[in-house]
């Protein structure tokens, strides 16, 4: 075993990377490419289906071009979640896939909750309804392109499309089709009532495996386009989300996994099925069991924002002994008070899901003075979000009735040592650092190396192949600050000022 890799394919939204793993969580080689989003209208988000197998067989080729074949022993698959695509009888893409982040279905939103009623959805599906999963764009599909509809033999998420790619069937796991919105969660198989309601057909979405199961054998053709040997074992993968979560280690209740990525995406471990406002319910990578999940989609994307519409200079000034805008402006932010004298900030910059599931929303700032600069918007962001985190937090403890011990941060942000102690104080939860910056494929990997047996269960895979660094805890003087401007001002920001956002939304959509 000590010679063997794992390698995992990640299928991202912009990008797609194949690492090698050894047995114990350690990254050996690695290769990427990249894909384009295209943008048909200004809310529209789509891509070529064949770019997400092209860039997979380049990452492929990079990766095991570094490597001995004969030492890999599985391939694990994570993905982009929502995102599908309409495929012809030989698996080709008879239309651009359509995105997670497409919000051009807001009016089937609408439809489908007043036909079928929100909490019915809700409970059935586990996700409120909302633009994200893939059932309101497939409504949207069904009302404006009939003719795509009629023609599709299969609608495949991305692990499907890939699953087809590398081994010639329509196969995907639960833990991947989920997403989509078109599961019944509680019975772990399509919602085939829904389906036949929508005007679809059960046959026309691929066949469920659990999560880690041997989903088939890389094909002659696959091997000949991505270098993997041919019979190379496919295991079942999980959504991005969900295999991040098995990347930090959350198998079980104490932990959360929090990815401080372009969005913030939290969970944790449920044995049972919940359905709740305050998050959406997913298939976790352990069949059987589930991740409660929240998205905040304003998350890193809004400190990208501000630096790029206000921070420019620095981005200009930096050097390796400045260091970036953001980390100049972190230690700007690190001299403000907290509470950023007086100013507040809720992150809705993308609209909110968990726990209001607005579409109207937008991003709030109160408190404004002539004595603010922008290090204290910056200190304010970067508050707002652990604000919010424990808004959902909370929420997800009450939920399965048993307190965090500890946040499993990774992602872009958790780089930010100000921005962990920060979180920890507001939330009360200590936070530590994930050691490896891919926890998503990572996830995949651990998947693959428990479905060869390289270990007895995937608690015991995931134990040995992860690990955590720095530890932030909560400071208490800090965190008796935050508490009273969380509860007595933060808490009750947004549903108060939501009528007039909504109405300001209502008032100013589609004026040029």
């Amino acid at each position: 075993m000590a010679t063997k890799l794992i390698i995992s394919l990640d299928s991202s939204t912009t990008a797609v990377k194949a690492i090698a793993w050894d047995a114990t969580g350690r990254a050996v080689a690695e290769g990427r490419a990249t894909y384009p989003m295209l943008q048909p209208d200004p809310t529209w988000y789509e891509q070529d289906a064949d770019q997400w197998w092209q860039g997979a067989c380049a990452a492929l080729r990079q990766c095991v071009g570094q490597i001995d074949l004969h030492q890999v022993a599985a391939l694990g698959i994570t993905h982009q979640r929502e995102s599908f695509v309409p495929v012809d009888p030989m698996g080709r893409p008879i239309r651009n896939g359509i995105l997670w982040l497409d919000e051009r279905s807001r009016a089937q939103v609408k439809t489908l909750e007043e036909r079928f009623g929100r909490a019915a959805l809700h409970q059935l599906t586990g996700k409120p309804p909302a633009m994200t999963p893939s059932l309101f764009k497939l409504a949207w599909l069904i009302e404006h392109e009939p003719d795509v509809v009629k023609r599709a033999h299969k609608f495949l998420d991305v692990h499907a499309f890939l699953v087809y790619q590398l081994t010639g069937a329509f196969r995907t796991s639960t833990a991947c089709a989920d997403p989509m919105g078109l599961v019944d969660m509680a019975n772990q198989c399509w919602a085939a009532d829904l389906i036949q309601a929508l005007g679809l057909r059960l046959d026309q979405f691929a066949e469920c495996v659990p999560p880690g199961a041997m989903i088939g054998a890389i094909s002659q053709q696959a091997a000949a386009a991505t270098g993997l040997p041919s019979g190379l074992p496919v295991v079942a993968g999980a959504g991005d989300g969900q295999c991040a979560g098995l990347g930090a280690n959350v198998t079980g209740p104490g932990r959360a996994y929090l990815n401080l990525g372009t969005a913030v995406v939290s969970g944790a471990f449920s044995t049972t099925y919940v359905a709740d406002r305050a998050f959406r319910t997913l298939n976790a990578p352990i069949a059987g069991a589930y991740f409660l999940e929240t998205v905040l989609k304003g998350g890193v994307f809004t400190v990208g924002w501000f630096v790029e519409k206000f921070a420019q200079d620095l981005r200009a000034l930096a050097s390796e002994q400045s260091g970036s805008a953001e980390v100049q402006l972190e230690r700007m932010a690190a001299k403000v008070p907290p509470g950023a004298l007086g100013l507040m900030l809720v992150p809705y910059w993308n609209n909110v899901m968990n726990p209001y599931w607005d579409p109207a929303a937008s991003g709030i700032t109160i408190g404004w003075t002539g004595a603010h600069g922008r290090e204290h918007f910056y200190r304010a962001i970067l508050e707002g979000v652990a604000f919010e985190q424990r808004l959902v937090g909370d929420a997800m403890m009450q939920a399965i009735g048993q307190p965090f011990t500890e946040y499993v941060v990774m992602g872009g942000g958790s780089r930010s040592d100000l921005w962990l102690q920060i979180i920890a104080d507001v939330t009360g939860v200590a936070v530590v650092r994930s050691t490896t910056t891919e926890a998503t494929c990572l996830g995949a990997a651990i998947l693959a190396a428990t479905a060869i047996g390289w270990y007895s269960d995937i608690n015991q895979a995931a134990d040995q192949m992860t690990g955590i660094s720095d530890r932030f805890t909560p400071n208490p003087a800090m965190q008796a600050i935050y508490s009273r401007l969380y509860t007595e001002v933060y808490q009750p920001l947004f549903p108060t000022l939501q009528p007039l956002i909504n109405r300001l939304t209502e008032l100013t959509h589609g004026v040029v």
